[in-house]
């Protein structure tokens, strides 16, 4: 099988020659540069061979446009946060306007995605991060989202509405360059920040839009649950190919959550107890035990969220060769 057809087979949960599987994580020495990225990117995978190719870019790529300062402190997943936001108080969610798409950092993600896509080394479908709409608003605001959530609903609406339009006409030009799919990023499907009722009114209308945009278009709509205390359930309805989130922290299993979503799930190895902090036996354990819980069927192996910096090379290439993948000699 091509890694591309193995993919899909997981999604239409069909056998498969081996499972597929992929990981990913930031650059944040290089990720200020388009073409910095792209190589850091291809070199990663010419040393693992995911089974897609996930471009990472920095975390502020999202919100600058609109106002936010990224800052220079790297945290221990390798993003940085933003120092600065956009929206301080009410008001100024009217500042937040669809973008033109030209120059901005949005542009540059997607030149990174292009290189990457070009590279002759790129022999796995290559997909960009994008950020959901809600998620997109709290890199905005910070800590008062909730605030004017429940106080200035409107004004968060028209916010919404702005950044999705900008989001689904940047996925549609991601496609237009042969992207295979998105890796959508929902930060604020999680208790800890919102009620049920607030993301089904403030969150799910617009994270469809987005996917619907991409499974529309493309073989690969990953729905990347991101934290805990998830709404798993509003999650599983959401129009996805690939359901990937924190599977050994937050809960649900890949066995509970198979039965939950309609396509492939992506999980089962903690990226930080056990690809950071374990050894290869570890590794190799956890990546056997989400075959079993799966049968190999409709599954993707992989960590929860990116890996974190100075993840161990042989624990890595455990996960890999647990899996029947090759290690490449670059690193």
């Amino acid at each position: 099988m091509t890694k591309l057809e193995r993919l899909r087979a997981a999604i239409a949960r069909q056998p498969v020659d081996r499972v597929p599987y992929a990981v990913w994580c930031h650059f944040p020495d290089v990720d200020r540069s388009t073409a910095g990225l792209a190589q850091a990117t291809l070199r990663f995978h010419q040393r693992y061979g995911s089974d897609f190719i996930k471009v990472t870019p920095r975390a502020a790529y999202a919100v600058e446009d609109w106002g936010c300062v990224e800052s220079d402190k790297v945290m221990p997943d390798g993003h940085r946060p933003c120092a600065s936001h956009a929206v301080n108080r009410a008001a100024d969610w009217k500042r937040i306007k669809p973008l033109d798409l030209g120059t901005t950092a949005y542009a540059q993600h997607l030149e990174s995605v292009v290189r990457v896509v070009l590279d002759k080394r790129a022999d796995a479908p290559v997909i960009p991060t994008v950020f959901s709409p809600l998620s997109v608003a709290r890199k905005l605001s910070g800590d008062r989202l909730s605030q004017d959530l429940r106080e200035q609903p409107e004004a968060v609406v028209e916010a919404l509405e702005a950044i999705t339009d900008t989001l689904v006409r940047f996925v549609n030009l991601c496609l237009d360059q042969e992207a295979g799919g998105i890796f959508y990023s929902i930060q604020a499907a999680s208790r800890r920040f919102h009620t049920e009722a607030e993301y089904a009114r403030f969150g799910e209308p617009y994270d469809r839009r987005v996917l619907e945009t991409a499974r529309a278009r493309a073989s690969l709509a990953i729905v990347h649950a991101h934290g805990d205390e998830l709404m798993f359930d509003c999650l599983a309805r959401l129009p996805g190919h690939i359901w990937n989130w924190d599977d050994r922290v937050a809960g649900p299993s890949l066995r509970e959550a198979k039965a939950r979503v309609r396509g492939a799930v992506s999980g089962g190895v903690n990226q930080w107890a056990t690809i950071r902090d374990g050894s290869p036996e570890d590794v190799r354990a956890e990546a056997e035990d989400a075959v079993a819980q799966t049968d190999g069927i409709g599954l993707i192996v992989g960590p929860g969220c990116v890996l974190p910096p100075g993840s161990p090379d042989q624990n890595v290439t455990a996960l890999v060769r647990a899996l029947g993948g090759n290690v490449g000699l670059v690193l």
